[in-house]
């Protein structure tokens, strides 16, 4: 420790010490991360069904031998009836998730895309309960799909069903902590047009790099444009390894310093075609940590 350390005014180390409290206060979802920020600013995870282990605590060893920090464990599915939510299940995950010396990340109810929330009534319960495990598991993030059968994109009935949902649970989500993130097809403006209308902190976007330049979006002004509404965040390519494809990570990484976000990048996807999924997690791993580690 640098001498001049030692002689900062009680009244300056007091001052500091405060600050710190207030930010673990006012920035419940960031909590799990302060063991660790000294040391990474960004933790570097992964899909479990993007790993070949969906809905299986095997995830965490395969996450292991990438290199990851963490894992982002699906719910379930219709069919399993989201085991996730008993408690048996989810000690499996914590007994893995300590045997393997790594985080479960965040939470995804994926099979929203097949049974959506803005018009089955089964959803309603699993968004309900999912805000439980999360407290279980000590998760602050759950990624609400909105892919496929649950697209919003020009259906107004359908986000307007959605918003009317999102508000009643919005409660039970803020007094737990936890984030419950939209991942769609929509743009930022759309996005920020059902926040607005939900009016709760946690309700977020969970922000997909290469959905949204897929969709001819500038993501780079739109993580701006977002900024601290963003819970989350996934790096994908479609059919090629991170960094050989169309997002621009360095760039995605200056935006994210320009909003102040620090927290988990899961990387779904990113295998080229005939690629081998271990290898191309490993070297994925690595690009990211090339960049968001610097």
């Amino acid at each position: 420790m640098p001498k001049q350390a030692l002689k900062l005014p009680r009244r300056t180390m007091i001052r500091r010490s405060a600050g710190a409290l207030a930010a673990l206060t006012f920035a419940p979802q960031l909590a799990p991360l302060f063991a660790a920020a000294e040391k990474r600013r960004f933790r570097i995870g992964a899909c479990d069904w993007s790993i070949g282990k969906l809905g299986d605590p095997a995830a965490f060893e395969v996450a292991k031998q990438i290199g990851l920090d963490g894992v982002q464990v699906s719910l379930g599915t219709a069919a399993n009836e989201m085991r996730l939510r008993k408690a048996d299940v989810q000690q499996q995950y914590k007994d893995a998730s300590k045997r393997a010396g790594l985080e479960i990340a965040s939470l995804a109810i994926g099979e929203m895309n097949n049974v959506p929330y803005k018009s089955d009534p089964r959803t309603i319960e699993w968004v309900t309960d999912c805000i439980d495990v999360c407290q279980a598991l000590g998760v602050r993030v759950v990624l609400l799909a909105f892919f496929s059968q649950g697209d919003l994109k020009g259906d107004q009935a359908g986000t307007d069903e959605v918003v009317k949902r999102l508000k009643a649970v919005a409660p039970k989500a803020e007094k737990a902590g936890v984030i419950l993130g939209i991942e769609s097809w929509l743009s930022a403006e759309e996005h920020l047009d059902i926040l607005e209308r939900v009016g709760s902190p946690a309700v977020q976007v969970y922000y997909d790099v290469c959905n949204s330049t897929d969709r001819g979006y500038d993501i780079y002004a739109e993580i701006r444009k977002l900024g601290k509404r963003i819970c989350e965040f996934h790096a994908k390519e479609n059919g090629a390894l991170l960094g050989k494809g169309k997002v621009d990570f360095q760039k995605v990484r200056e935006a994210l310093g320009t909003i102040g976000y620090r927290g988990w990048i899961q990387i779904e996807g990113a295998v080229p075609r005939g690629g081998q999924m271990l290898a191309s997690f490993q070297a994925n791993c690595k690009f990211l940590r090339s960049i968001f580690d610097s």
